[in-house]
């Protein structure tokens, strides 16, 4: 449980995939590149063993906790996440940010 101040701290963004990639070496991640208007960051998401692939992500835009301390995944950062709801069977659903303006701040 998270107090109502805790959660204003979370920075959540609309960010566009303009690439993505399976990473090879695993059987569940995918490598996003998102534009944040501003920037571009490595996000990494291990949904593949859910029947995602980067197809699924690429051209699109999404919601994205920005926020996050890097994390090491294999040999490179991952810059923050995507954010998604539990569908059936724990199936992750991701929030889509189409038609809002990449970089916007999720208020």
């Amino acid at each position: 449980m998270i107090t109502i101040d805790d959660f204003f701290k979370v920075e959540i963004r609309v960010g566009k995939v303009v690439e993505a990639e399976d990473v090879v070496e695993s059987n569940k991640l995918i490598k996003l590149r998102v534009d944040f208007g501003d920037e571009q960051r490595t996000i990494f998401t291990g949904v593949r063993t859910y029947g995602y692939r980067a197809d699924d992500f690429e051209g699109k835009q999404w919601l994205f906790v920005t926020n996050l301390e890097p994390k090491k995944i294999m040999d490179q950062e991952s810059q923050g996440m995507i954010l998604a709801v539990d569908g059936e069977e724990g199936k992750p659903i991701f929030v889509s940010g189409e038609g809002m303006p990449t970089g916007a701040k999720v208020r």
